[in-house]
């Protein structure tokens, strides 16, 4: 007998959002296995943020349906709360209790016994190398001590999903660093992590699937692998000796172009990567060698895909 398929932790199919005359949302359709770290990303006003809203049963979409842990966001509103968890951008911690004081205090509110929160408190200090700070005060941690800690305030109730918004934002990369590791941790064990990230590089690391939101709409979806060969596999980066050299250059390139640095006067171009085709390239835009200074040949990133397939810059996602 074939088992049953293991259903979606979060579904979504649909979903619209409007204010007034203005479409958000026009039509979302998401799936995301248990277990695993999905990243949603896209420029300002793409959407993002009113997506994770509705999933995290926070805002009412307009049309469609969304489902987390196969419970409806809006008919079973409770269960979707108490199977989630939501992380902001800024550690929502009180500066004046101490790291486990906080923990304990947000397992109180979870509904645990004083027993109970003590002992899990205690188990996430250890887990997220925090124990040696636990009778610290909260507002004397660095930043990624808190940010830290606010990842173990999250999971005190054990969600089955959480929803990180910009987990490393102001971290230096040490701290990046330790954070990212957490996270792959909690896929490791079991739990669904949706993430939002302005950095291109943190989805390219954590997330087995990145879904690109452009104007309402899912425009891209998979691997960062396959999402980087929708653009090209390797990436030509061209330096110019000048101004009018530079805006020659991408007249000529046109709809090549997956990348544009106008204040460094560099162009990147999609390329196969094989001599031939770089050579073909270089011969197409700068036949009479005087427009290129530089050239080097980079693997495609999601900066490219961002850049090929959204209309705005991703400097903000």
């Amino acid at each position: 007998m074939t088992p049953p398929l293991t259903p979606p932790a979060i579904e979504a199919r649909g979903l619209t959002k409007s204010y007034g005359d203005v479409a958000v949302l026009r039509g979302i359709d998401l799936s995301v296995a248990p277990g695993t770290v999905f990243a949603l990303l896209g420029p300002n006003g793409a959407g993002k943020t009113t997506t994770v809203r509705i999933l995290a049963t926070l805002l009412t979409a307009g049309g469609g349906t969304a489902r987390i842990a196969g419970k409806d966001v809006t008919a079973e509103r409770s269960a979707v709360r108490r199977a989630i968890s939501v992380t902001g951008q800024y550690a929502a911690l009180d500066e004046e209790l101490t790291g486990a004081e906080n923990l304990r205090m947000m397992g109180r509110l979870a509904g645990l016994s004083r027993a109970a929160a003590r002992t899990r408190a205690d188990e996430l200090l250890g887990r997220f190398r925090l124990t040696d700070a636990a009778s610290r005060r909260v507002g004397t941690y660095s930043g990624g001590m808190r940010r830290r800690l606010d990842l173990a305030a999250s999971l005190v109730g054990e969600p089955s999903v959480i929803f990180l918004d910009e987990p490393t934002t102001g971290l230096d990369p040490r701290s990046r660093q330790e954070v990212w590791e957490l996270v792959a941790g909690l896929a490791d064990a079991g739990v669904t992590v949706f993430l939002t990230t302005q950095y291109l590089e943190e989805a390219d690391r954590l997330a087995g699937r990145i879904a690109l939101i452009d104007g309402g709409l899912i425009v891209a979806e998979g691997t960062a692998a396959e999402l980087k060969r929708r653009v090209s596999g390797e990436r030509l980066d061209l330096a110019f000796a000048g101004r009018g050299a530079y805006e020659e250059a991408d007249r000529l390139l046109g709809d090549l172009v997956v990348r544009r640095e106008p204040d460094e006067l560099r162009l990147g171009v999609a390329t196969s990567g094989r001599a031939e085709h770089v050579r073909e390239l270089l011969d197409a835009v700068d036949p009479d060698r005087r427009l290129v200074e530089r050239f080097a040949v980079h693997e495609a990133s999601l900066d490219d895909v961002f850049m090929t397939l959204t209309a705005k810059e991703p400097a903000h996602v």
